[in-house]
């Protein structure tokens, strides 16, 4: 017969008596044939630890539970671990953060291309391993970061330290298995290699991003110190070097173990539904797992600096005094690798201070800044002037506590000197549109920024970031500033209470003629005055390559990061040390 609607052929047949008896008693079952086995990680008990009869006795009925910070529960050399238990969301989940640092992960472009590939191959493995997990409620991530190995299991309470177990198990096995070599475990060397493979392709795919994003990233490597180029880990797995050293399984297994196995440091965060004695498990485990050589002492944490770019006298000290005539002392030049690509796009970056500089009252003001401008720059370059759809201003923060303010715009119709040229009007332009708005105008911007950071977290997974991201931002300190401030937000929302609209407020700032006063001073001393810090990052469309070749070789042109390496041996780097 014919099915009406789509042709499809189709019979039917009546199943007999004999064939419907043979199916109900096989006489042989296809051993491939079976149901599941049962899920480990299905959770038996959803009680509340904080509705534990201990914990009930110590209950103040009235009291804020979600602005209790978490206590430090492990305090020693090589391990600190906080803890929370929670009595606000009241949900039967944990969430447990781990970072082990590590000054070998990105100590050359080899060694964090070996992490890469195996963080690749350990998800592979991990999704298959433990895929009961995800299904019953528990997540789980691995990641590998330039300072640093971060694993985060999450999930109902009652099973999280067994796929904690289970997790960091399988990571040593994997190690082992990834040393015994391609013959020993064929499946895994595909794994391994489509792991190179796809890290290579992410790789290369990377120049032919967007121009604003290749102008971002030319900055970066402009900015940043310690930093490898993208071309130093293309070069790690292909071309002349890598064929004749090529990353092999027993090389990433050594690698990794260095990093995770040896002389490390580790800060974790148990969070949720789980009391101290469930952590000093979790600290237990951490410890038998990872924590077996002598801690790193402080000099052999892994810091990473923003230099500290030149203004245009300094400029002219490095390239000469052609320099003087131009306003952006530094440019970086690049050409789009996309020969489709038509756009063009700038970011021009004036750098502030460090946020040790600057503490809390300069953040704020920039803060401030920050919101009011980006408005204004759409409704000029975008709008009116039509230069192009991405337009934006913003407040920018770099590795080591630099900080800057930006105006980037990409076009397809105008070039990036004219669009450089345009931001520079427009920064004088905001100047004088500040200078026209009313006290009032500068209150309420500050209100508005003080009251995007004192929004209450409405989840449970909210307030684990806020803590986690507090306590990861002592890491690369010294001793003397290991404790983090939990209530560093607050702070910083009280330097933008103006005097008399909170009680107890911290601010010195009293009025708004006052807060409008130190807005326009800081605008003028870092973004107007002789001493402005100023770069300029261009990116040309494949049409406008005669442009770039032009200004090859000109005094405060940068064209390739050869170019960049020779500037940063002129270059101071920027204090490390919090503001808090």
């Amino acid at each position: 017969e014919t099915e009406e609607r789509y042709g499809a052929k189709y019979r039917q047949v009546r199943v007999t008596d004999a064939l419907a008896e043979e199916w109900n008693h096989p006489t042989e079952i296809d051993p491939r044939l079976r149901l599941p086995g049962l899920n480990e990680f299905i959770p038996d008990n959803l009680s509340l630890r904080c509705d534990d009869p201990e914990h009930l006795a110590d209950l103040k009925p009235d009291y804020n539970y979600q602005k209790e910070h978490p206590k430090l529960l492990v305090d020693t050399p090589e391990h600190r671990m906080w803890h929370k238990m929670d009595r606000t969301f009241r949900v039967p989940k944990t969430s447990i953060r781990l970072q082990l640092v590590s000054p070998n992960i990105y100590s050359s472009p080899r060694a964090i291309t070996l992490n890469r590939i195996f963080s690749s191959v350990l998800s592979d493995d991990l999704n298959s391993y433990v895929y009961d997990a995800s299904v019953a409620g528990c997540n789980y991530r691995v990641s590998c970061t330039p300072s640093a190995y971060r694993l985060s299991v999450s999930g109902y309470s009652e099973k999280l330290p067994h796929l904690l177990d289970v997790v960091t198990s399988r990571i040593a096995s994997l190690i082992e298995e990834l040393k015994e070599g391609d013959e020993k475990h064929p499946v895994l060397a595909d794994t391994f290699q489509k792991a190179k493979e796809n890290l290579l392709r992410q790789t290369k795919n990377y120049i032919f991003e967007s121009p604003y994003e290749t102008g971002s990233y030319n900055l970066r490597m402009l900015l940043e110190t310690p930093v490898w180029h993208i071309n130093d880990y293309t070069g790690e797995m292909e071309g002349p070097d890598a064929e004749a050293e090529p990353l092999t399984m027993k090389e990433c297994a050594e690698v990794v173990e260095q990093c995770l196995f040896g002389r490390s440091k580790a800060v974790s965060l148990c969070i949720g539904n789980i009391d101290e004695k469930g952590s000093q498990e979790v600290a237990d485990v951490i410890s038998d797992r990872f924590l077996k050589k002598r801690p790193l002492i402080d000099d052999e944490t892994p810091r990473f600096r923003t230099l500290k770019m030149p203004n245009k006298a300094e400029a002219m000290k490095i390239f000469g005094a052609e320099t003087e005539v131009s306003e952006v002392p530094v440019v970086f030049e690049a050409v789009a690798h996309s020969e489709s690509e038509e756009n063009n796009s700038v970011e021009l970056y004036m750098q502030t201070a460090s946020s040790y500089e600057l503490g809390y009252e300069g953040l704020a003001i920039q803060e401030v800044i920050g919101s009011m401008a980006y408005n204004s720059a759409f409704n000029q370059l975008r709008t009116k002037e039509q230069l192009g759809y991405i337009v934006s201003a913003f407040g920018k923060k770099t590795t080591g506590n630099g900080n800057a303010f930006c105006v980037l715009v990409q076009s397809s119709n105008t070039l990036p000197p004219a669009l450089e040229e345009r931001c520079l009007r427009w920064v004088e332009q905001f100047r004088k549109e500040m200078e026209d708005f009313p006290p009032e105008r500068f209150a309420m911007e500050a209100a508005a920024v003080r009251a995007n950071l004192l929004e209450k977290d409405i989840k449970l997974s909210e307030e684990i970031g806020a803590v986690w991201g507090e306590i990861l931002m002592t890491v690369p300190h010294s001793e003397h500033f290991k404790n983090p401030v939990f209530d560093r937000v607050e702070r910083f929302a009280d330097v933008l209470t103006l005097g008399g609209d909170k009680e107890g407020g911290v601010s010195s700032i009293k009025t708004a003629e006052e807060l409008k006063k130190l807005v326009l001073e800081f605008y003028d001393k870092y973004f107007l005055s002789s001493e402005r810090r100023a770069v300029s990052s261009r990116v040309y469309n494949r049409k406008a390559k005669d442009l770039f070749d032009a200004n090859v070789g000109k005094p405060g042109v940068i064209s390739s990061y050869s170019d960049a390496r020779k500037m940063k041996q002129h270059l101071a780097s920027l204090p490390t040390a919090p503001y808090w």
